[in-house]
């Protein structure tokens, strides 16, 4: 019998806002959400984005005037929906009218005569141009006189062709909510989006953790591009171009692997598995098929799973953009056929479109097995019995579409009807595509959906893409539709992709509805998501999502009617302490967890027997468990 891998919290941070409690999702159909469920949302992003402050649980104004919902939303309103999704690029990441490069300039004296220049003698290159002559003016200044001529590179500034990303909310800072002392963006968007799925919980990490032996938690999560800002990898590369020094810190910071460092080190404090798979855009599913495999199997009870991506630099603008992957100014005008470029729709799924549009984001989700989450009485808001991953065999361009994906979708598919059977598939499922925005992507994920719809006699299959409205996040996109995914089982609307005006006509929808408005789907209530993922270099993973709804009737017949009873009354507890928590992040207050150097283990306290061992700090044992995996092939 294998346990079932639920998910019992989930958070994080996007362009959306705070994930927790479906925010995130609440902001891209805000359109159809009820006057208070509306207004919460926008007040919790005012205060994200410091538009409005919180004293003694009241809103108020720069003036210290009380402010209302209703103020809230008439004041700040427009301004909260501007600065949220997918926008151009604001110039707390760089100027994008202005973005820095250096020019080379070949220097020589007039009619080849030399040329002298002053400088300083320590800044004398080592060793000397052979057609140099200094003559020491003082003890710190020097005269050169060049002979030949000489190249140099001057500052210069210039336009980049893609002006529009997926942005945190204007004003929100991950790195301002801790103590973030030279930590990569990517790492601070790890510890704020880890925290806010933990908080999410609603039960204490200190009573999860009480209730399974220490190497019965793992940790799953990565980042694609690394960290690339100053504080790492992108601060390595350019030290000594820059004239500085390389930092302590900034090669170990950098590395691919620190989102799953970090929660281990400074949030958990676990010593149970760890891990950081990267599959390119694929990255999260690729870590959330390990964490639902180590569930299904036993190895593991408890997993963290995510990833922070912090993309938005030049660097990856411009390599990007090489490549001719972005949505650039001068293409979304040519797609709107308009003068001025709306880079709020620069995300186009499945539409005319040029590019997809680089996104940050942070998202992590906790799983548990079914039997934990019944003793803890943790809430449920899905479950994930599978994800599968399938290569796309011999390629000739790295990242270019192939056929790895027909198989995962396909795999998906067929086992999602082996659980809950054809008629809910069919009926009462869709996708939450990967939607990238790009012209390759609308036509090749469009016909694989469709030849596989077709396949399992699936008829107008909805179709979302979230990254409509975050962009896309690299690692993390995954990540994205998945919370996406979970806030359409709560609230029952699947979002339509609101960036275009139509479906392109070279997109295959004969068997699929893509929507451009949100689907209530109330009288049809969905049970069954697939989260579709391509990455660069044949990285294809699809995801199957059960509903809580689902879930609960699963619970109910493993265990009975009478236990689920009594589940369902330790539920209103963690409940209620999760709401509180969502109450007092709504007014700023998110209690980021960041225990650096605190509660560190003392080694010569482990004991060890032939039994089991005992670690400071954990309150149950780690016990060696009896292998007869290969009992047939032994004496």
């Amino acid at each position: 019998m294998s346990r079932l891998p639920v998910i019992v919290g989930f958070g994080g941070y996007n362009a959306a806002g705070r994930s927790s409690f479906h925010h995130g999702f609440r902001r891209m159909v805000i359109e159809s959400l009820p006057a208070a469920e509306r207004q919460q949302t926008l007040a919790g992003l005012a205060v994200l984005m410091k538009l409005v402050k919180v004293e003694n649980d009241n809103y108020l104004d720069a003036d210290d005037q009380p402010l209302s919902l209703d103020d809230i939303e008439s004041r700040f309103g427009q301004q909260i929906l501007d600065g949220t999704l997918v926008r151009r690029i604001e110039k707390r990441y760089l100027d994008v009218d202005a973005a820095h490069w250096q020019k080379n300039l070949t220097i020589t004296g007039e009619a080849g005569k030399p040329f002298s220049f002053i400088t300083l003698n320590k800044q004398l290159p080592e060793p000397l141009p052979s057609d140099w002559a200094v003559e020491a003016l003082n003890d710190t200044d020097v005269m050169v006189t060049v002979y030949d001529g000489c190249d140099i590179k001057v500052d210069s500034y210039r336009a980049l062709a893609v002006k529009s990303a997926g942005q945190l909310p204007s004003g929100l800072e991950p790195g301002e909510l801790y103590a973030s002392r030279f930590h990569p963006r990517g790492l601070q968007l790890t510890i704020v989006a880890a925290t806010d799925a933990l908080r999410s919980v609603g039960i204490d990490w200190q009573t999860i953790a009480d209730a399974v032996e220490p190497d019965e938690v793992a940790v799953f999560a990565s980042s694609a591009m690394s960290q690339l800002d100053e504080n790492s990898f992108g601060g390595l590369m350019q030290s000594r171009l820059k004239g500085s020094r390389v930092s302590a810190k900034q090669l170990a910071l950098g590395l691919n692997s620190m989102p799953a460092d970090f929660i281990n080190a400074y949030i958990l404090g676990s010593v149970g598995t760890t891990g950081a798979i990267t599959g390119a855009c694929a990255s999260f599913l690729y870590n959330l098929q390990k964490g639902s495999d180590m569930i299904t199997s036993g190895r593991a009870r408890v997993v963290l799973v995510g990833n922070g991506e912090a993309p938005i630099t030049q660097e990856c603008i411009e390599g990007y953009g090489a490549m001719g992957a972005l949505a650039t100014e001068e293409g979304l005008r040519q797609v709107g056929g308009q003068d001025e470029v709306d880079f709020r729709r620069a995300s186009r799924p499945f539409s005319h479109n040029c590019g997809f549009t680089l996104a940050e984001s942070g998202q992590f989700f906790v799983l548990m097995d079914d039997e934990l989450a019944m003793q803890l009485g943790a809430d449920i808001h899905g479950a994930v019995p599978d994800v599968f991953i399938n290569a796309d065999g011999f390629k000739k361009s790295i990242s270019a579409p192939g056929p790895g994906n027909y198989l995962t979708m396909a795999k998906a598919v067929y086992a999602a009807m082996q659980i809950v059977g054809p008629e809910a598939v069919q009926q009462r499922s869709f996708v939450h595509a990967h939607g990238s925005s790009t012209p390759a992507n609308r036509t090749t994920e469009s016909e694989i959906l469709d030849r596989v719809a077709d396949a399992f006699g699936i008829n107008h299959w909805p179709v979302a893409a979230a990254k409509a409205y975050v962009g896309h996040s690299l690692a993390s996109a995954s990540a994205d539709q998945l919370v996406a995914t979970l806030g359409s089982f709560r609230y029952q609307i699947i979002p339509g992709i609101k960036t275009i005006d139509a479906v392109a006509d070279d997109v295959h929808q004969q068997h699929l509805q893509i929507s451009t408005t949100d689907v209530d789907r109330h009288s049809k209530p969905l049970e069954v998501a697939f989260i579709n993922s391509k990455g660069f270099g044949g990285n294809n993973a699809s995801a199957l999502v059960l509903a809580p709804s689902v879930v609960e009737r699963m619970l109910a017949k493993r265990y009975g009617e009478e236990a689920f009873a009594e589940y369902s009354a330790r539920r209103e507890q963690t409940r209620a302490k999760a709401a509180a928590y969502d109450a007092r992040a709504l007014l700023g207050q998110l209690d980021i967890i960041y225990n650096f150097g605190q509660g560190m283990i003392d080694e010569q306290g482990i004991e060890i027997s032939d039994a089991h061992i005992s670690i400071p700090g954990f309150s149950k044992k780690l016990t060696f468990r009896k292998d007869e995996r290969f009992k047939d092939m032994l004496d």
